[in-house]
């Protein structure tokens, strides 16, 4: 895998604050996990020529920060009394737009900035967000050996036009990157005297199984051998990654291709349809939401169907357990096309656009970076991985094991739900997230497995954090909103067998119209203005 041989390659392990940052790293390109980023904080002289700022104001997705305990903490540590501004649920890109476009902003935004309908060198241009280079390098020690110690965030943080933007969420291990993929019934699969499937044959051979063998032995034919909608494909490129494309934009070789108007795309609709002709797929895909979703797994129907390993795995093994004792899930690898070949598979890059800036209406911006720079400290990195020593974590040697409160929570919590009352590593925020984390959250384990599964796929295909110019941006965004309502829409006709596949030319020939080559040239340049930053 070229991508993940590269990104360990960049990823320089200095001496580390913590030694469980180092711990069971290697340095051999080889391994699968890549090595924790080194922590260790520069001297903290420069740091402390500015004091922590007395009160921010902080705007950001979620519930009450002021209520999760780090934030707690870290007001009685720094003295700093955060305002924070929360937007209503489901509405926080309408409410991010509203705000970038009056210019009445908060000190602090926290948010997903490649869902900015601008760049961040525009928004740095016309004078809504600040340029922080020259403020990390002064004010944030800790940000700064974590950016030294790892050239590739640097550049992944960095626009074309040279600003850093924000205060970053970083992916502190590479098995944090792998975390959705396609997840089976494998008491399924133990009753039917299957292996877990490989390969699309495998697939297409398992799901008949699950149709045709009863596996939840009720003696109906009501079996559901796969469901999935298409942002799980979008996601994580099931079963069209087999292929060697993507249902969206992808790069080979360095050069940026839309994978529905490849001829390959015509070979996965083709399964597909045949799946869904012969009864493998969930007949009512396209309309089953969420819920509907929970009540085809809880109600022994479901085969197959992707998800992640905690809201899926650990949550269905946890709701059918007394129900149904034997109810299990296994995570299985993207399948590809032939034993042994590597699929396309879901990967996030280790910055991924999320991140904390600051805005032009800061009285103090080098208060804020100092104040922000404590979360990449040791004290900061603990505090909002794993909450209050000797309350949610205990150190056992050099290893931050979490306690009862969070992993057996007396209220009765779920595990994520004692997490959200403690830190934020369980979402993001410009922290260093650690893989500690990670392992702990997945107390099963057919969760360590899957997250080991899914990462097995390649992932040299995908696009990094791309930075659009602001006319790049606004044309593509017109064209790809066209396009990919006209993309659904067919898919979904292919598959049922309502729209013939004789007419996938005639598919291709419309999204060259809606002038898919722009949307394509403006990722290449973007591409390539990204490969060519130091």
């Amino acid at each position: 895998m070229k991508l993940r041989k590269k990104y360990l390659r960049n990823i320089a392990v200095g001496v580390p604050i913590l030694a469980m940052l180092a711990t069971g790293c290697s340095n051999n390109a080889t391994n699968t996990a890549s090595p924790a980023p080194s922590l260790t904080p520069t001297s903290t002289a420069e740091s402390n020529e500015v004091a922590y700022p007395r009160q921010i104001s902080q705007w950001v997705s979620g519930t009450d920060y002021n209520d999760i305990a780090a934030f707690k903490e870290l007001e009685k540590i720094t003295g700093t009394k955060v305002s924070f501004q929360h937007p209503p649920a489901g509405q926080a890109k309408d409410q991010f737009n509203l705000m970038i476009a009056s210019g009445e902003l908060p000190d602090i935004i926290e948010y997903n900035w490649t869902l900015a309908p601008k760049g961040a060198d525009s928004l740095i241009q016309e004078k809504r967000i600040i340029r922080l280079n020259e403020l990390i390098d002064k004010h944030a020690p800790n940000l700064t050996k974590v950016l030294d110690d790892n050239p590739a965030f640097r550049k992944m943080i960095t626009t074309d036009e040279g600003n850093i933007y924000v205060m970053p969420f970083l992916l502190g291990d590479e098995s944090l990157s792998a975390t959705f993929g396609p997840i089976v019934r494998e008491d399924w699969l133990q009753k039917l005297k299957l292996k877990a499937p490989t390969t699309v044959a495998e697939w297409e051979t398992m799901l008949t199984a699950f149709r045709d063998g009863d596996p939840n032995g009720n003696d109906k034919k009501d079996e559901i051998p796969l469901l999935f909608n298409m942002d799980d494909i979008d996601l994580g490129h099931f079963i069209v990654g087999a292929w060697g494309i993507a249902s969206t934009f992808y790069q080979d070789n360095g050069t940026v291709k839309y994978g529905p108007i490849q001829p390959e795309f015509k070979e996965f609709l083709a399964t597909m349809a045949r799946w869904y002709k012969e009864g493998l797929i969930d007949p009512d895909y396209i309309t089953t939401d969420a819920k509907l979703k929970d009540a085809k797994v809880t109600n022994d129907q479901l085969g197959a169907f992707l998800g992640y390993p905690g809201g899926s795995i650990g949550r269905y093994i946890d709701l059918m357990s007394e129900k149904n004792a034997q109810f299990s899930l296994k995570g299985t690898e993207y399948p590809s096309l032939n034993e042994g070949g590597t699929a396309l598979g879901q990967y996030s890059y280790p910055f991924s656009g999320i991140g904390a800036a600051i805005s032009t209406s800061a009285k103090n911006p080098e208060q804020i970076v100092k104040w922000l720079d404590y979360k990449y400290g040791k004290e900061g990195h603990l505090l909002f991985n794993f909450g209050i020593e000797g309350e949610s974590y205990t150190m056992v040697g050099d290893y931050p094991t979490y306690t009862d409160v969070i992993l057996h929570n007396p209220d009765g919590l779920s595990v994520s739900e004692a997490m959200a009352k403690y830190f934020i590593a369980s979402w993001s925020g410009p922290i260093v997230q650690s893989k500690y984390y990670l392992e702990q959250y997945y107390l099963k384990q057919q969760q360590r497995d899957a997250n080991k599964n899914w990462s097995k796929a390649d992932h040299s295909k995908q696009l990094p954090p791309l930075t659009l110019t602001a006319d790049e941006s606004s044309k593509t965004s017109a064209i790809m909103n066209d396009v990919k309502t006209y993309r659904d829409e067919m898919i979904n006709k292919f598959i049922a067998g309502v729209e013939p596949l004789e007419n996938f030319d005639k598919f291709v020939s419309t999204i060259e119209k809606m002038r898919i080559d722009e949307a394509i040239a403006a990722n290449q340049a973007a591409l390539e203005r990204y490969n060519s930053r130091k």
